[in-house]
């Protein structure tokens, strides 16, 4: 993620009043141990993001291992395994194995890191799913916004 981003989103979260909406960073210990439970690589941007922020608002709940109290309680780890416990015998089932659930949209259809570094929605209604963004960083630079 570029540093004019970090900067806007290290001034917005740490804004009095802001509080609920930052997480404790993320160690290199939660982030060893939930790659290796996952079995897969976390992006470099989300990572970046977790390090810094925690779980944490960037326009949408990111959520990583200890979030902000307005973010909920679920880790990144809790969301993917229950996520692909829910989709276990789906065509979906493949694409969760590999991919990390990262939030969740209103209606609670899970956002996703797949292998490739785009963003992903997964209707749970259809099981379809569209990409909504390119990379984490283009989702958070397209979502994020201060007040």
């Amino acid at each position: 993620m570029n540093d004019a981003l970090m900067e806007r989103l290290q001034l917005f979260l740490t804004k009095e009043g802001n509080q609920s909406l930052l997480g404790t960073p993320a160690t290199e210990e939660q982030i060893a141990e939930a790659e290796k439970l996952l079995g897969l690589s976390l992006d470099q941007d989300y990572v970046q993001f977790i390090r810094s922020f925690g779980g944490a608002y960037a326009g949408l709940s990111v959520h990583a291992f200890s979030n902000g109290s307005s973010i909920g309680r679920e880790s990144v780890t809790e969301l993917t395994l229950s996520f692909r416990e829910d989709y276990k015998d789906t065509a979906m089932s493949g694409l969760l194995a590999r991919s990390a659930v990262f939030s969740m949209d209103g209606s609670g259809n899970p956002i996703l890191l797949d292998p490739e570094g785009r963003v992903l929605l997964i209707d749970h209604d259809n099981g379809d799913y569209e990409v909504i963004a390119e990379s984490f960083a283009a989702l958070i630079e397209e979502n994020f916004m201060e007040w």
